[in-house]
């Protein structure tokens, strides 16, 4: 089957659609909490032994479920090939990804790139199964920079995470 792109779906998804959470395989469970729980600070709400663990944020059942079910001891996929590019973690203000972006350097984690899109600021890194990983926060939408007709002017420039770090909540 051979689907082209439409510029306009003709029946659009409901607006208040949201991505509820998402699985990862991952090949050591205890070293991926410790990325995902320890260094980002996601709560661990239920584990099941070392072959599955789901975490979140402020106590929803689950944002991230990792497992080993079917990767355990794996390695990542090759470059190249298919797959998840990353997961993107939203942040609620400026200044909580402030503090992510602290909790990820005092971890020794390098960022792969740091980027201001005009909607939004990201952070980009790998966690120890060289999943990628987006941590982000979005503008006011009233902020978002608009061409002259109202469509969104998005664009991708150097983040200041220097300052970024400044803005973080103490």
């Amino acid at each position: 089957m051979t689907l082209t792109p439409m510029e306009k779906s003709a029946r659009p998804i409901a607006a208040g659609t949201r991505i509820g959470h998402v699985h990862l395989k991952v090949a050591d469970l205890t070293r991926a909490l410790g990325f995902y729980c320890d260094v980002l600070g996601f709560q661990l709400m239920q584990r099941y032994g070392d072959q599955a663990a789901f975490i979140s944020a402020g106590g929803y059942h689950h944002h991230i479920g990792l497992n080993t079910w079917e990767s355990k001891g794996g390695s990542p996929p090759a470059p190249g090939t298919t797959g998840l590019f990353h997961t993107a973690i939203l942040y609620p203000t400026r200044a909580a990804l402030g503090d992510a972006l602290a909790r990820v350097l005092e971890a020794g984690i390098e960022l792969d790139g740091a980027s201001d899109h005009g909607v939004s600021e990201a952070l980009y890194l790998r966690d120890p199964d060289q999943n990628g990983v987006e941590l982000y926060w979005d503008r006011p939408e009233d902020a978002w920079p608009r061409n002259a007709d109202g469509t969104l002017a998005m664009f991708t420039r150097r983040l200041d995470v220097e300052d970024l770090l400044r803005a973080r909540e103490s």
